[in-house]
């Protein structure tokens, strides 16, 4: 039988024990603090003594007593020992419940922001430490654990407590925890600066909670697409760059080398999601995976389709990236000097690379060369992404 790595089982097991042990409390920062001790000390004493047979059972007693160590420690400094006679020490049972829904909730609560919630749900749902998370993010350890010290502050201050929200809220926090996941896969699939295209850590670890989400409710279409979305465009990753790390755009890929199993299981999901829910912005969007996904090559893809699923996705989800790409399309269908006539509809956007890029783009079709070159270089200049820089730069060279 396969051993499993011991840092995957306690990924794995992190938010269940989080789960039990809060659920059972009640005070969602001293459990955290308590639950990333444990976890702490199973690293460092399982690879020596031995994986127990029941290591959630471990995780949840150790966890237990480190809660009640910091809040004696605590009581102390505080002089309110009185709190610490009423702290029992006996551990909560291994709920056979899945709380990972309520947890997740939990994290991406309103009164936190983006960054807040983004790196709170690294922590208490994927399992990831400190150090993993600063290094996925590419920001300095300290800076996360700012962030999940303020977030659990704010949870505290804000009265938040481990239980469903509210019939009447679930929605409006559902869209929050996915959009948090969608942000997540994003920095992991085109990161936003930085020397490397991918983030391979972050995206995965997306999938694997939206899969954890779509698992608990099923019916949900925007779960449903959010995941189809994520599976169609990571399967495109092993052709996104060269041995180098040089991106390859969409249209030079090598389609042998995506993910087949990865985009028939997306089509799969989003097919059965359209037919079923209600239509909603995540539903489109993987819509539109889709039919790149079914396109055995850069020329069969159905444009006219896309075009009019942006359409559709913009009367859902109006903004200006999603006309940026909608005219992208427009290019496909109607030609470039109709959609650079168009870029005006994307000014909100107008100091993004992005903008720059599809205008030359869209210049060197027209076959105006000095021009492309000149926005090419505009957009090396915008982004901070170093393989968009070497792309964008290397484009420009093209042209000279």
């Amino acid at each position: 039988m396969e051993v499993r790595p011991i840092e995957d089982l306690l990924r794995e097991c992190a938010p269940q024990v989080l789960s039990a042990v809060v659920r059972r409390y009640g005070d969602f920062a001293t459990c955290e603090d308590a639950v990333q001790e444990a976890l702490l000390a199973a690293a460092q004493q399982w690879p020596a003594e031995g994986v127990p047979d029941h290591p959630r059972n471990w995780l949840i007693r150790v966890a237990a007593r480190r809660r009640i160590e910091l809040l004696r420690n605590e009581a102390a400094r505080r002089h309110r020992e009185e709190a610490v006679f009423r702290v029992t020490s006996e551990p909560p049972p291994v709920s056979e419940v899945d709380d990972s829904l309520t947890l997740l909730l939990l994290c991406c609560h309103p009164a936190l922001t983006a960054p807040s919630q983004v790196a709170l749900t690294l922590r208490a749902v994927g399992g990831l430490s400190t150090a993993e998370i600063a290094r996925a993010l590419l920001i300095p350890d300290k800076t996360v654990g700012q962030r999940i010290s303020r977030a659990k502050a704010r949870i505290r201050e804000a009265g938040a407590r481990f239980t469903p929200p509210p019939a009447g809220e679930l929605a409006e926090r559902l869209a929050v925890v996915r959009k948090i996941l969608y942000l997540i896969f994003n920095e992991g699939y085109t990161a936003s600066a930085g020397p490397q295209l991918h983030r391979v850590e972050l995206s995965a670890e997306a999938i694997r909670l939206t899969r954890q989400l779509h698992r608990q409710l099923p019916d949900d279409g925007e779960v449903a697409g959010l995941l189809a979305l994520m599976l169609l465009t990571d399967a495109r990753r092993p052709a996104r760059s060269t041995a180098e790390g040089a991106l390859v755009p969409l249209a030079e890929q090598d389609r042998s080398r995506w993910d087949r199993a990865a985009i028939a299981e997306g089509i799969a999901l989003i097919t059965r999601s359209l037919r079923s829910a209600p239509i909603g912005p995540y539903q489109l969007q993987a819509a539109i995976a889709a039919v790149h996904g079914e396109a055995e090559r850069a020329a069969d893809t159905d444009w006219p389709q896309i075009l009019q699923l942006y359409g559709m996705l913009e009367v859902f989800a109006p903004g200006p990236m999603v006309t940026l790409n909608r005219i992208v399309a427009l290019a496909e269908v109607d030609g470039p000097a109709v959609a650079l006539a168009r870029l005006t509809e994307a000014e909100e956007l107008a100091g993004h690379h992005r903008v720059a890029a599809v205008r030359a783009h869209l210049l060197e079709k027209t076959g105006d060369r000095a021009a492309a070159r000149d926005e090419y270089l505009r957009a090396a200049r915008l982004t901070l992404s170093v393989p968009e820089q070497r792309y964008l730069q290397a484009r420009a060279g093209r042209l000279t």
